[in-house]
Formats: C-alpha cells, structure tokens, sequence
C-alpha cells in the first residue's frame, strides 16, 4: 500500500491496483484503470501516483500539476527501472542511466536545464521539492527548487566519488570515498555541515 496526503493504493496479487480516499489526491484512478496491468511498483508525490508496469511503461494519476499527468513525456518512460519523488514531481530513471522528468517544472519536475547531464544515472534521491542524482562517476547533478537542494553549485567541486546521498526536507548530505560529507540546500535544515565539518570526517 502506498499513499498520497490524502489517498491510497495498493497492488494486488494480480497486479492490479485498487485505489481509494480523496479523487483529486489519487483515490480515484478509474481514468486508467483499464492501463493499470501487471503493475510492479507504485510511488507518490503529495498529490499523485505513478506505477512501474511490468513492461517498463508507467501509468500515472491524480493531481495533473504534481505529476498525476504524465502525457507530454509518455513516449519517452519506456523501459523504467526507478521512480523517485519529490512532494510535486516525478524522476524516472530509465534502463539506459538517461532520466525522464514531469509534474511541477519549479519543484523538479523541469530538468531540462541538466538534461545533457543526466547520463549513466545510478540513483535520485529527492528533498521536499528538489532532485539529486548520483551518476556511475561519482559526481552529483541537481534540479528542482534552488534553496531546497535543486542548486548545489557552491558545492560543486566538491561533490566528487560520491557514495551515498541522503535528505531532510529541504537538504541533501553527500557521502564521499574518503569518508568526508557534503551539504547543501535549506542551511537551517541541514544545508550547512560548517559547525561540525572538522569532525565529519
């Protein structure tokens, strides 16, 4: 079972999924019902679901600004292996590292300025309203709101053999090889390590 603030979904056995709760959050996925076959996984922004079909296409619904509408770039999710979310938009990595974004263009569901980027994508991780990938060379690229992580440009440089990224909110924290750690986004939220820097080590 997954959920949206205010709706649910579930997978059955069968593969179909049988939503439920507010209509204009995602309870309601009658529109798509008949696409919703052999689905694999289902994920959630605030407002809208995504579900992964077993065929590597996606079907999406609820909220059209926060992603419950898919139709400008459904030609382009084939042969999805991730969806990852932020509260208004969706990041689908597909199985050649390239990555397909839609929902809110503010909240990184526009990735068109990193696009060129957005090559060998391993993992996305997401803030509240902002997306990180990490890609196979261990450098980081970012998109979405710029004070919630979607601008880690003061960081740049920095974000190199990256491991691991995890997020509050409104920030992100890099993992590097060395052991050392990396922030940016909401400084107030996690955005800024300087305080304890010397012992993130």
């Amino acid at each position: 079972v997954h959920a949206t603030d205010r709706a649910f979904a579930a997978i059955l056995a069968d593969g179909s999924v049988l939503t439920w709760s507010d209509p204009h959050d995602g309870g309601d996925s009658s529109a798509v019902q008949d696409q919703l076959r052999n689905a694999q996984q289902v994920h959630a922004t605030s407002c809208a679901f995504a579900a992964i079909l077993a065929d590597g296409s996606v079907v999406t619904w609820g909220d059209p600004d926060r992603g419950g509408d898919s139709s400008a770039v459904q030609d382009q999710l084939r042969n999805v292996q991730q969806v990852h979310a932020t509260r208004r938009a969706f990041a689908a990595i597909l199985a050649d590292g390239s990555v397909v974004t839609w929902g809110n263009p503010d909240d990184g569901g526009d990735s068109s300025a990193v696009q060129d980027q957005l090559r060998n994508v391993q993992r996305v991780h997401a803030t509240y309203l902002a997306f990180a990938a990490v890609l196979a060379d261990g450098s980081v690229v970012t998109w979405g709101n710029p004070d919630l992580g979607g601008d880690s440009s003061a960081v740049q440089d920095q974000l190199r053999n990256v491991q691991q990224v995890h997020a509050t909110g409104l920030a992100f924290a890099a993992i590097l090889a060395d052991g050392s750690v990396v922030t940016w986004g909401r400084p107030e939220n996690g955005g800024d390590s300087s305080a304890v820097q010397d012992q993130l080590r």
